[in-house]
């Protein structure tokens, strides 16, 4: 089994809100990846004493010890367990129900020699390659198809559209949230490799275009997973001259891309 993780910081300055973790049980075939994005928050209070990496790291480690110790249980009572476990930590420090609270996007895989089950939560990405080559992408679309008028300000995005019926999903202190997530199984047979990108990376695709789904895929099989994230970091300096002309967002985002070879 070949395996290749990367995780940069979109500033050096600033602390990585993503997490990446492969795992393979200490007793008997299969194995497991965990990928997280933290949700930056806003500027002000977020009702936490605790930092969106502090967040990620106890959910991904969270995630990644029950999907390997607990193979009986279905991915979403797994992430589920995860929230409610991270939950506990900090409950009696810090106002969880606060729409800020730190979150995090989830993608989540596990696979066995019978079956590889996937779980995705907001806008990462996991792809799943065929043994003939065909490349399925399995995504969390919601927060993509929402109206850009949705998305206008911090604030709306708090009250009206995040967590909420009709917007989009992401894994904070709620561990009902779980249900909510995109998830599925595919024969073991199926799948040859598999790779998870959070949308520091995905950008390749989404935003600047260099190709679709397959072609992504390829890059990073071909190239490694650091050449696409190296990739974006370039598209992504001739971008920011047109991104401060447009007033778009972030120039730099963390960027994770996780890859496995069964």
């Amino acid at each position: 089994m070949r395996t290749e993780l990367v995780s940069e910081p979109g500033d050096p300055a600033r602390p990585n809100e993503d997490f990446a973790s492969v795992a393979l049980p200490a007793s008997g075939p299969g194995g497991a990846l965990v990928v997280l994005d933290g949700v930056t928050p806003p500027k002000g209070a977020t009702g936490c004493l605790h930092s969106v990496p502090w967040f990620t790291a106890r959910l991904g480690g969270a995630l990644t010890e029950i999907a390997v110790s607990r193979r009986d249980l279905p991915l979403p009572e797994i992430l589920s367990q995860a929230i409610l476990r991270t939950a506990e930590v900090h409950r009696s420090s810090c106002d969880l129900s606060h729409p800020r609270t730190p979150q995090a996007t989830v993608v989540l895989a596990r696979w066995s020699p019978e079956t590889v089950d996937y779980l995705v939560l907001s806008d990462s990405a996991l792809l799943l390659e065929s043994p003939n080559g065909t490349v399925t992408p399995h995504l969390d679309d919601r927060l993509a198809l929402l109206p850009r008028s949705a998305l206008a300000t911090d604030a709306l995005i708090d009250s009206t559209i995040r967590n909420k019926e009709g917007g989009f999903f992401t894994a904070a202190a709620d561990p009902t949230v779980a249900a909510r997530a995109v998830t599925g199984a595919v024969p073991r047979t199926d799948v040859r490799a598999l790779a998870a990108l959070t949308d520091g990376a995905t950008r390749w695709v989404e935003r600047f275009r260099e190709g679709d789904w397959t072609d992504c895929f390829t890059y990073v099989r071909k190239e490694g997973a650091q050449a696409l994230v190296e990739r974006v970091r370039e598209l992504e300096q001739s971008d920011e001259r047109e991104r401060q002309h447009l007033g778009r967002g972030k120039t730099h985002d963390d960027a994770t891309v996780v890859y496995a070879e069964l």
